[in-house]
């Protein structure tokens, strides 16, 4: 039996938003895209099959294509607005914390294409499995596996090179 929207909208709000900020880092940008994804799904729901996908799954996927024709339209390679950085140590209105961990995140996930910012974001920030990414990004689930090795050394080197030039 299908939840109420009203339930799939208070259980995965932040949990897309939070994704979405993610690969935009730019709040507005995410809140807009949450609520965009929402309507969509709303406009939707009844033609939504749990026995095809979780919820989650489901949702991700809109949001991505939300924020494919995002960038599409505006033509945004990567997002990168100083202003709307957070004060270290809140915490926004989704639970999207920022600190100086959050804050080294950011600044690595910013120098990724969006493509492997997003495998990365969907494993670890969103906890979804190599199945549940192939799913939405439509790529083999080993692909998916070697893709997020390759990226993950690709991080520590970006790490590792900015502590060899004394940045911290």
């Amino acid at each position: 039996m299908k939840a109420s929207f009203e339930t799939v909208y208070d259980e995965n709000f932040k949990y897309i938003y939070n994704y979405l900020y993610s690969q935009t880092l730019h709040r507005e940008t995410a809140e807009d895209l949450s609520m965009d994804v929402f309507v969509r799904a709303m406009e939707h729901y009844e033609g939504y099959d749990p026995e095809k996908a979780s919820v989650r799954t489901w949702l991700v996927t809109i949001a991505r294509n939300c924020l494919i024709n995002h960038l599409k339209a505006a033509k945004i390679r990567r997002a990168e607005n100083i202003e709307d950085v957070p004060e270290p140590g809140c915490t926004d209105d989704y639970g999207f914390r920022q600190d100086a961990i959050t804050a080294e995140v950011e600044r690595i996930l910013s120098q990724l294409i969006p493509a492997d910012r997003e495998l990365l974001v969907m494993r670890y920030m969103m906890e979804m499995d190599n199945q549940a990414i192939s799913a939405v990004v439509g790529m083999d689930p080993k692909t998916v596996s070697q893709k997020i090795i390759r990226l993950l050394k690709k991080c520590q080197k970006l790490t590792d090179s900015r502590e060899l030039l004394g940045e911290d």
